[in-house]
């Protein structure tokens, strides 16, 4: 099954931001669900999330929350990740590099409400359709859908640095077997597209939480460059879509064909080997 987290392009018009709208969409994962849905064609469930990720970023641990964006403590432990330090923990600091989001401290009861309104309902949901998925066949493989702009900007650690066509990550073998891992890589290959695996990217929140392969649920983040299918100014599409589209079609293919060998119930036996069972 698939989920795309950030593909939802509107911000909520009664939420007061100093950004501007120019800024804050360049974190939209533009057309990213759209794109995905195309290439699956129905053969697996497709969520995508109806709030923007600048709101909340159900893509960041619950707690990685900068307490100085508060204007009171937050009632229990927070634990600020280096995406909170860099302005784009789970409340946005910045839109992009030097670019606030807001000119005052958020209520404490507003960032609550985001949790219990969007954050809370899309784990719910994801947590659902993966082990309906595992309850019909026996084991899950989720891919979590994103888009990264060609190069990265300020916020990033690679900055100034092109990308690849497609980053695969794992968050370095903890959310799928390597041979998950290395079989989906591979047949994006055959498609023609450079990929990279836990660079520059090794994953998140969302395969943290939903990726236990130890219990047949193997999870992984699919990032796609924005240069392959889009205008990255005006996030128009352009030919390079219908294309990505065929070639994400034709991975899903492949994958499908393998899918049942790949995911047999496995047991690790050492720390870098997996044995089937």
């Amino acid at each position: 099954m698939i989920d795309s987290p950030h593909s939802w392009p509107h911000w909520p018009e009664d939420v007061p931001t100093l950004a501007p709208w120019s800024a804050i969409r360049t974190s939209w994962d533009a057309h990213v669900d759209a794109l995905w849905a195309q290439a699956v064609d129905g053969r697996a469930p497709v969520l995508s999330a109806r709030f923007h990720r600048s709101l909340i970023d159900v893509n960041r641990a619950r707690d990685d929350i900068d307490p100085t964006m508060l204007d009171a403590p937050w009632p229990g432990p927070l634990a600020p990740s280096d995406k909170s330090e860099r302005g784009f923990g789970l409340i946005r600091r910045l839109a992009l590099p030097g670019v606030p989001m807001y000119n005052h401290a958020l209520p404490v009861g507003e960032v609550e409400r985001r949790l219990a309104a969007y954050y809370d309902p899309y784990h719910t949901a994801l947590t659902t359709l993966i082990e309906s998925t595992q309850g019909r066949f026996g084991h899950c493989l989720h891919l979590d859908c994103h888009s990264m702009k060609s190069v990265g900007n300020a916020m990033n650690l690679d900055v100034g640095r092109p990308r690849p066509d497609v980053v695969v990550s794992d968050l370095y073998g903890q959310t799928a077997a390597p041979e998950v891992t290395q079989a989906v890589a591979q047949l994006l290959r055959d498609q023609g597209l450079s990929v990279s695996i836990n660079d520059p990217y090794e994953g998140a929140e969302l395969i943290r939480r939903h990726g236990q392969p130890m219990d047949h649920r193997h999870s992984l983040q699919i990032e796609l460059n924005r240069g392959l299918y889009m205008d990255e100014t005006l996030f128009t599409l352009t030919p390079g879509h219908g294309l990505l589209v065929q070639a994400l079609r034709c991975m899903l293919d492949g994958l499908s064909a393998e899918l049942n060998h790949l995911l047999q119930p496995q047991t690790k036996s050492s720390p870098d080997t997996w044995e089937t069972t």
